[in-house]
């Protein structure tokens, strides 16, 4: 104790699953939504409620491709178990240890069963960034020289670049990779946004198709840290697994419905023109380009010349 308090935590806490970031992204978004949202009652018909399900769907596909970057819960798993608490100490707590990876590093929580035990609050989350341009293994120091309790020391030393596991790099790259990936998914989907509103509808859903593609590249590139073996996290008499988490499943559904989406749309471009400019509210284009001329001007000159 340094005055009564704690010598822990100089710097704000880390979220598990949502950060500062993905709450920015998410206003924005909303803020999107609901501006559209204000103006759609001035659309008439039916053409009211497909500009709703196509502008509420892209921005939902938009919003996924930027949070997950953010997210940490692409592989997670949970633990609880009797372990010790600290260093050099035979004193052990009943915990909730659980693991959250991400794309830019990993968060380690601890969680007391109670949170009040040996006269301390036992809830712990740590972050431990390996993204480029961070130095994992200096984070994890600081973790050292700040004493967190050893169950969240013991599983961040396994994803050290000086660990016996050898995963610290497998997760560099693949998350690297895979936040490029869905970087160029959202350009694409921005590309197919504004190929739908020129129109050009075959062209959108060309992009769409590449906006899944690159999505379903970007969950294939995070899987190949699959290939490396991984060492197994022994808490006590307990082993902490971990799997494919929320933000992994939630790319992969939406990534399949921009395939699926883009398929349709090409498809009807081929199959039935009419009924996929109905639903990008275009007919009224159509009809005033084969409207007929109600006053036509005929130069008498040219009418006797032919003949």
């Amino acid at each position: 104790l340094f005055d009564g308090v704690y010598p822990f935590y100089p710097q704000p806490r880390k979220a598990a699953v949502f950060d500062i970031s993905s709450i920015i992204v998410i206003v924005v978004f909303l803020t999107l939504a609901c501006s559209f949202l204000l103006i759609i009652p001035g659309i008439r018909g039916r053409a009211r409620l497909y500009w709703t399900l196509r502008v509420l769907l892209s921005l939902f596909v938009g919003v996924v491709i930027v949070v997950v970057q953010f997210t940490g819960d692409w592989e997670s798993g949970w633990v609880q178990a009797n372990t010790s608490y600290k260093s050099f100490s035979p004193v052990q707590v009943n915990a909730d240890i659980g693991l959250h990876i991400g794309l830019a590093g990993v968060n380690v929580t601890l969680r007391g069963n109670p949170v009040e035990q040996i006269n301390e609050t036992i809830n712990y989350n740590e972050h431990f960034p390996w993204s480029f341009g961070e130095d994992y293994d200096h984070s994890y120091s600081q973790g050292l020289h700040k004493g967190l309790p050893s169950p969240i020391l013991y599983v961040a030393e396994k994803f050290s670049s000086q660990s016996p596991c050898a995963v610290h790099r497998q997760y560099r790259i693949a998350g690297h990779y895979a936040s490029a990936m869905l970087w160029v998914a959202f350009c694409t989907w921005v590309i197919s946004n504004i190929l739908f509103s020129m129109p050009v509808l075959v062209y959108g859903g060309y992009m769409l198709l590449a906006t899944g593609a690159f999505m379903i590249f970007s969950l294939l590139s995070f899987s190949t840290v699959r290939n490396s073996p991984m060492c197994l996290i022994q808490i006590g008499t307990r082993t902490l697994h971990v799997a494919y988490g929320g933000s992994f499943w939630l790319m992969l559904a939406i990534g399949l419905l921009c395939l699926v989406v883009g398929i349709t749309i090409v498809a009807m471009h081929h199959l039935s023109l009419d009924l996929l400019k109905t639903f990008f509210d275009l007919r009224e284009d159509k009809a005033e380009e084969y409207q007929e001329m109600p006053e036509v001007f005929i130069n008498p000159h040219f009418v006797s010349k032919g003949l």
